[in-house]
């Protein structure tokens, strides 16, 4: 098994209601809960953070498509939202992933395969894939 990153994203929390410093291999940014769940809303909540991941990685995944081909499509946007549901077997999540092209500089052909092409970036298909965390105590 071969870790994905070289070094493991880091979290750390002190007293201050519910910062948290979130160091990776280049910098550090906080993560704070919104004023509605007891934070000060200082930087991404947990939710955000979850489809950031989904946004860059179709915004990245779609231009480096766009690029090979050499289409000239000068911008991209990518808007994602989710919602839960409770239903008998658990709790169901669902997430929407809204993709455009302003100024309509792609045509119909170029949004089908793209489209086609946001459903694979890599995070799209750990979110619909099996995920498993496994979790250690470290001393």
């Amino acid at each position: 098994m071969q870790y994905k990153l070289a070094l493991p994203v880091r979290g750390t929390i002190g007293t201050a209601k519910y910062q948290c410093t979130i160091k990776w291999r280049n910098g550090r940014f906080i993560a704070d809960e919104p004023p509605s769940s007891g934070g000060e809303d200082q930087g991404p909540d947990p939710y955000t953070l979850l489809l950031s991941s989904l946004v860059t990685c179709t915004l990245v995944t779609l231009r480096m498509y766009i690029e090979r081909k050499g289409w000239e499509i000068p911008e991209i946007k990518v808007n994602a939202n989710m919602f839960q549901e409770k239903k008998e077997d658990g709790t169901h999540t669902v997430i929407d992933r809204d993709i455009s092209f302003p100024d309509n500089t792609a045509d119909a052909e170029q949004k089908k395969k793209l489209l086609s092409i946001a459903k694979n970036c890599p995070i799209s298909r750990i979110l619909e894939g099996e995920v498993k965390i496994r979790s250690f105590m470290m001393k």
